[in-house]
């Protein structure tokens, strides 16, 4: 099975250097990684550039324009370039444990998709991961464990056969595009996440509700795939989860509708990416 490792970014690139490190020292490494970009400037360029040359697998960046946050957009082309057979989706700010991709491949299984979770590291611990520290994935390491979308302090270490019990004796927790994985397939049958989410929020819960619709079922990821978040400035509104918010009313219509597949979505940009892997050979 090939695995393709997706990392939405927006300009942090010392961020995105400290992740993709941490991406080329994983005991199992994706098949590809691919940098899906939402508009970043030539600085976050520069990062995947240098990172290209001594990286150990394939590494290549997707770019679109700046036009405000277009994370679902931007995820969908970095779908519609993978050639993997499994997806994993990550974000630029989060450092990894080096068996992360591992734990996501020893869980996977046909019919389902996996969520994880996130230590959430303080500002100082951010600060000092950022300078090169390494990150600590235990329940004694220096993050935000009351967070509401963090991972709780037992969670905070890695023990496989906990990681098994667990995915198959509860569904997923809050879901978060930071830390998922799917089967490609799964994925291309719902057309991805729904271009028509723009702005923070609710674009990966649209998305797991579909996949819930298509009976594709929701594995949480506990004491595995263990990933620490850089602390940094949220662009989430005020109260995300507000019910008149434009993203969360096309949530709501997907629920009640029980829709399986996005209008706009991965369909729009397989064309550009099939002829670019045809000019690759």
């Amino acid at each position: 099975m090939k695995v393709s490792l997706i990392v939405l970014t927006y300009n942090w690139p010392a961020a995105l250097a400290r992740v993709l490190a941490g991406v080329a020292a994983q005991r199992r490494l994706p098949d590809e990684v691919i940098v899906a970009d939402d508009g970043s400037g030539p600085d976050t360029a520069a990062v995947v550039e240098a990172a290209r040359t001594r990286f150990p697998v394939p590494l290549r960046h997707v770019w679109q324009e700046d036009f405000g946050f277009r994370a679902a957009r931007a995820r969908n082309r970095g779908i519609a370039a993978s050639r993997g057979d499994y997806v994993i989706l990550i974000d630029g700010d989060m450092l990894l444990h080096p068996s992360f991709v591992a734990d996501h491949l020893m869980l996977a299984e046909r019919g389902f998709f996996l969520q994880g979770g996130r230590i959430k590291a303080t500002e100082a611990e951010t600060a000092q991961l950022l300078a090169g520290g390494a990150p600590v994935f235990a329940p004694w390491s220096h993050a935000d464990f009351a967070a509401f979308d963090a991972t709780r302090r037992l969670y905070a270490f890695r023990q496989p056969w906990l990681a098994r019990w667990k995915s198959r004796a509860q569904s997923g927790g809050r879901v978060m595009s930071c830390n998922m994985s799917f089967w490609r397939e799964d994925l291309l049958r719902v057309n991805g996440f729904d271009e028509r989410m723009e702005g923070y929020g609710a674009e990966d819960r649209e998305l797991a509700a579909r996949f819930k619709n298509a009976g594709v079922r929701r594995r949480a990821l506990k004491w595995a795939a263990l990933a620490v978040h850089l602390e940094h400035a949220t662009r989430a509104q005020e109260e995300v989860d507000d019910p008149g918010l434009p993203n969360n009313r096309l949530l709501q219509a997907t629920v009640e509708q029980k829709l399986v597949r996005c209008e706009q979505g991965i369909d729009s940009h397989l064309a550009e990416f099939a002829v670019r892997k045809d000019a690759d050979g």
